[in-house]
């Protein structure tokens, strides 16, 4: 990775923040706890994880385009949520039980 790669990815990841940090209140907050989850127990490959948190804020963009509450978005179990987002995904959880 080069330099210019580590300044692109700053950059996206700036402009990721900055889609958060427009939606409403709840949803940043789930975000945030989303964001935690996915750090500590989610897809080993950290370009997989950054595509799920981005998937997510399209996801939150819609649902509050639509008016939705964030926990009609997610349901009410925010952790089985993610975990149904990264089943497919090789996790920190697999790699400790190996």
């Amino acid at each position: 990775m080069t330099i210019r790669d580590i300044i692109n990815d700053k950059k996206q990841w700036q402009a990721h923040m900055d889609r958060v940090n427009v939606l409403p209140q709840d949803y940043q907050t789930v975000y945030r706890e989303i964001k935690k989850y996915v750090f500590n127990a989610g897809p080993v490959d950290s370009a997989e994880g950054m595509r799920l948190l981005f998937g997510i804020v399209d996801l939150f963009e819609e649902g509050s385009a639509l008016g939705k509450g964030v926990l009609e978005v997610t349901g009410n179990d925010v952790a089985a949520f993610c975990d149904d987002l990264m089943k497919d995904s090789k996790t920190f959880a697999d790699v400790y039980d190996e």
